[in-house]
């Protein structure tokens, strides 16, 4: 009986170590793709770049606040989904932290596959018809 414990803990350990492995292998690969940039600028109630076309990759979004006066942030939803609902925002795109007056903050890597996004700022509040094509 001993045995048959040892041999399923075993045979336990080197699945979850396999698995573990492959989530670490993964994880090195997407940090070897090329990850660019998107840099946005908020004034007062808009973004001074209403419309983006990039190709499809993976992306960090650069944000920076030129006298709005106070705090802002960035949203990005793919488009035709529901803004408001902050499950169909794409979380890894948010800025790391909130970006005060005179600041620039940057996303996470966000993978962009082809099609249209919206991106605004409820902080500040921007429109939300700024649209990011990824071809």
């Amino acid at each position: 009986m001993k045995k048959v414990i040892v041999v399923v803990a075993l045979v336990f350990g080197a699945v979850f170590s396999m698995n573990a492995q492959d989530k670490m292998m993964k994880e090195d690969k997407m940090m070897k793709e090329t990850v660019q940039k998107i840099a946005l600028e908020q004034t007062p109630g808009e973004f001074t770049q209403k419309n983006l076309t990039v190709k499809e990759g993976t992306y960090i979004f650069e944000i920076s606040n030129n006298a709005v006066g106070h705090d802002v942030g960035f949203v990005l939803v793919e488009k035709g989904k529901d803004i408001s609902k902050p499950e169909n925002h794409i979380q890894t795109a948010y800025v790391t932290e909130v970006v005060g007056t005179g600041k620039t903050q940057t996303s996470k890597p966000t993978k962009l596959a082809k099609g249209e996004y919206v991106y605004f700022c409820p902080m500040n509040p921007t429109a939300t018809d700024n649209i990011l094509t990824v071809e």
